[in-house]
């Protein structure tokens, strides 16, 4: 069985996670919120230096071209300038952008030779202003041979010749195909009473966060060392892959977090603006920034999200009992290929959702077109995943004539089977499923609403009810962008965080994060669990952030896996102060170490509560008074209360050498259920929501206010994604939404008026304090359930949903094809 595949490590956890918590659990306000809400924030733009230059790059308007001639010689006499570069110079000055792929699809900071997609740039400018730079491109002049372009991803299967993106990889567009069968994929298959059909359509689009992406850059040429101030949620990992790029040591590179201004994934590496900006500020001899202006941001980020058509197969029988799940994935990677299919590995996560499935089968099929290539956004893929699972067991339960609560609640995992292996591999720690769903539907008032539903439905309004029961994995490993690999090479393994610790003479706490600030709450995070370790007023806290000069190596946040990684981090420097803190009390008090706890601000005797020394005090003699300690050679009594902790994500391991199975590479698995009740005009293709409800389990909760933050922010950002946010191209290339006048993001306006969250807590055993990821929230449930919804309201209609975005215009062809069929049967 499916349980027996490969390892199941033992669990690391206290039964009773929640106990005797003073600070965890509560919903205290956000400690970022002051300085941001009243404009005192530090972000990418407002980073200034003396004398300061800026960038602006020359935007290709050709989809696909040869570049044959570039005249820059107006745009160098334009006063004002200092430095112009073209592809060719460029390629002189630094190597390719990093890639994580396999195989390396190489990117220029700038175009060389050849453009791959409209806005790539093909030159760039540095000079005074960003005004000047910006007016110094437009008489910059290049000449274009024009290649074919290709837009379609089942259409870039076939393209060949000239259409090819990438010709050193070979005489097509198919830049890597896998195939795998974890398990006994054409067994169940034989096996099954019913195989469920469909093609699914995931469409094209994007992060926006309000700041775009930007870096400024200071060159000393005394030390020969750059500083850059960079908005990337990953620094460390830009800093010394970027490093190579720039033909410099690692050592010599230092890179500054500023706030992110959002990011929602499209920040996560940052290559091409830190490059930039470096190889122009040791030109000139100045700081120079670039930053991305609104259209670089949509035409040329590197941060598209999965662009997906799946032909999706499940096998079942004839009560409704899951088999097999097979899918053919083509994926419409853009016109490079950073991250290789990490989207894919990281769906693999949990590709089966919470239900009980034997085996599965995956046909990735990743082509390259001439549109800005995929990056990484919230979900980085498994979003899609959730998607197209749910589609399918929603056509099942149509199909079988199953209720579709119901053929749920016969597959899914059960509390007692964790943790709980899935067929690729990966593991599942904990959850209770059919609590969360129970959760929704009460909050929901579910029962109500059916009996409301058919009474609004006999008077000839479209109303419907959808819901979704999905995952959000937490906690990767780094395996997901390297295990496609067959050649045996193994890639990284671990995705570390650290922590510095640091408590004064009088007894204030400094908490350093090594990772930055992405809107995610880290100071609030960081500061509830130093609390609970030290048992101090979150007030006599302080976070701050660190650069890669003086910080360990963290992965940052991204994933949902910086509030268990950090508090993994916390509570391994917490201990070893703890272990000095008790040994100075210990002696101060006349007691044992061993008898020593912490406790409003104090560190006291276990039972004799009178009996305790203030930490500010403790801190005192810590700092001034070792030669008083009994055994002042104590290596564990040198002088100071400071710590460093490097955590590793728990329970991973490597995927099978022979790839019959992933490994366990996202281990910390959290739940959602997403329901909703909306009403749809069929003449217009407009939809309200009457109602909508949701319940997640993120293990125990640091903060249950931040939390539902992101659950809110989630839906909203899952509205988006299934409704209106969509990048469009035409057949020649050109994207016809770039600005955010037509590129629609939702609004306070499309969200669910009378949104209702809860919550279920069902621990990690694997992680402090039974914690698991929350961070990437509603955009994991939304759309299924959306899609649901509405199709639900136009059942009487025939409709079915199998691609998004549900825009109006969408919805009206959706039922119209419905009707002209019906006319025609």
């Amino acid at each position: 069985m499916v349980q027996n595949r490969g390892y199941i490590p033992k669990s690391r956890q206290r039964e009773k996670p929640r106990e005797g918590l003073k600070y965890i659990g509560k919903s205290m306000k956000r400690v970022e919120d002051p300085r941001i809400l009243t404009g005192k924030g530090v972000y990418a733009d407002d980073i200034s230096f003396p004398e300061m230059a800026h960038v602006a790059i020359v935007k290709s308007s050709h989809a696909h071209a040869r570049i044959k001639r570039i005249d820059t010689s107006k745009a160098e006499k334009l006063p004002g300038v200092l430095a112009v570069l073209t592809g060719a110079q460029a390629a002189e000055i630094c190597g390719p952008l990093p890639t994580w792929s396999s195989p390396p699809v190489f990117q220029r900071v700038i175009a060389h030779e050849r453009v791959r997609h409209v806005g790539e740039a093909v030159a760039a400018v540095c000079a005074e202003s960003r005004y000047i730079a910006e007016d110094a491109c437009d008489l910059i002049e290049v000449e274009y041979e024009p290649l074919p372009v290709v837009v379609d991803p089942e259409e870039a299967l076939n393209s060949r010749g000239d259409a090819v993106l990438h010709p050193e990889h070979g005489n097509t567009n198919l830049i890597l195909e896998s195939k795998f069968d974890f398990g006994p994929v054409k067994e169940d298959f034989a096996a099954a009473d019913h195989v469920v059909k469909r093609r699914l359509r995931w469409p094209r689009s994007g992060g926006t966060p309000m700041e775009t992406n930007g870096a400024t850059a200071v060159w000393d040429e005394g030390s020969q060392r750059f500083t850059i101030h960079v908005n990337s949620s990953m620094y460390n990992f830009v800093g010394w892959m970027i490093a190579d790029t720039l033909k410099i040591p690692h050592h010599k590179l230092n890179i500054v977090p500023t706030l992110a201004g959002g990011s929602f994934g499209a920040k996560l590496f940052l290559y091409k603006q830190p490059v930039m900006a470096a190889i122009f500020a040791k030109i000139v001899g100045r700081p120079v920034k670039y930053l991305e202006d609104r259209m670089e941001a949509s035409l040329t980020n590197d941060a598209h999200a999965s662009d997906r058509v799946y032909y999706a197969e499940l096998a079942c029988k004839k009560d409704g009992t899951f088999l097999s799940f097979r899918q053919r994935i083509i994926d419409d990677y853009g016109a490079y290929f950073q991250y290789g299919v990490g989207q894919h590995g990281n769906a693999l996560a949990q590709v089966v959702g919470p239900y009980k499935i034997n085996s599965v089968g995956v046909h990735v099929q990743a082509v390259l077109t001439n549109k800005n290539q995929q990056g990484a956004y919230r979900g980085f893929g498994s979003e899609v995943a959730n998607f197209v699972i749910e589609r399918m067991v929603d056509a099942a339960a149509e199909e079988l004539k199953i209720d579709f609560l119901e053929i749920r609640r016969r597959n899914f995992i059960q509390p007692d089977q964790f943790p709980y292996l899935i067929p690729t591999g990966n593991m599942y720690d904990s959850g209770d499923y059919e609590k969360v769903l129970d959760e929704t539907l009460k909050i929901l008032d579910y029962k109500g609403w059916q009996k409301k539903v058919a009474e609004m439905r006999k008077a000839g309004r479209y109303v419907g009810i959808g819901i979704a029961t999905t995952h959000e994995r937490s906690v990767f490993s780094s395996t997901e962008f390297w295990m496609w690999n067959l050649d045996g090479k193994i890639g990284w393994t671990s995705s570390p965080d650290s922590m510095s610790i640091k408590i004064d003479p009088r007894g204030r706490i400094y908490g350093t994060l090594h990772s930055p600030f992405w809107g995610n709450s880290p100071e609030t995070v960081a500061t509830q669990v130093i609390a609970e370790q030290f048992q101090v007023d979150p007030s006599n806290i302080e976070i701050t952030y660190s650069d890669t000069d003086k910080g360990l190596h963290s992965t940052g946040p991204g994933g949902s896996r910086f509030t268990v990684m950090v508090t993994g981090a916390i509570v391994g420097a917490a201990a070893i102060l703890k272990k000095k803190i008790y040994k100075i009390a210990a002696h101060m008090l006349e007691a044992n170490p061993d008898d020593m706890e912490m406790r409003d601000g104090h560190v006291s005797v276990k039972g004799a509560p009178q009996k305790k020394v203030s930490l500010q005090d403790l801190a005192f003699h810590a700092y001034y008074m070792r030669l008083s300690m009994p055994d002042p050679e104590d290596p564990d009594l040198t002088s100071g209360l400071d710590a460093t902790y490097v955590y590793d994500h728990p329970v991973t391991t490597l995927p099978d050498p022979k790839r019959e199975h992933m490994g366990i590479f996202y281990p910390i698995m959290g739940h959602m259920c997403h329901s909703m009740v909306v009403e749809v005009d069929p003449e217009t293709g407009q939809f309200t929501f009457l109602d909508y409800a949701c319940v997640h389990d993120s293990g125990v909760m640091i903060n249950p206010m931040t939390l539902e933050g992101h659950m809110r922010g989630g839906v909203v950002n899952g509205i988006g994604s299934a409704t209106s946010e969509h990048y469009y191209y035409d057949k020649n290339g050109q994207p016809t939404n770039t600005l955010l006048t037509d590129y629609l993001l939702p609004s306070i306006s499309e969200a669910p008026a009378n949104m209702k969250c809860g919550h279920v807590e069902t621990p990690s055993p694997f992680t402090e304090y039974g914690i698991k990821g929350g961070g990437e929230g509603g955009r994991m449930g939304t759309p299924p359930a959306l899609a649901q919804a509405i199709e639900d309201a136009l059942r009487p209609l025939g409709v079915k949903i199998t691609e998004l975005p549900l825009t109006q215009k969408r919805i009206r062809q959706l039922v119209r094809e419905a009707q002209t069929k019906r006319a025609a049967d």
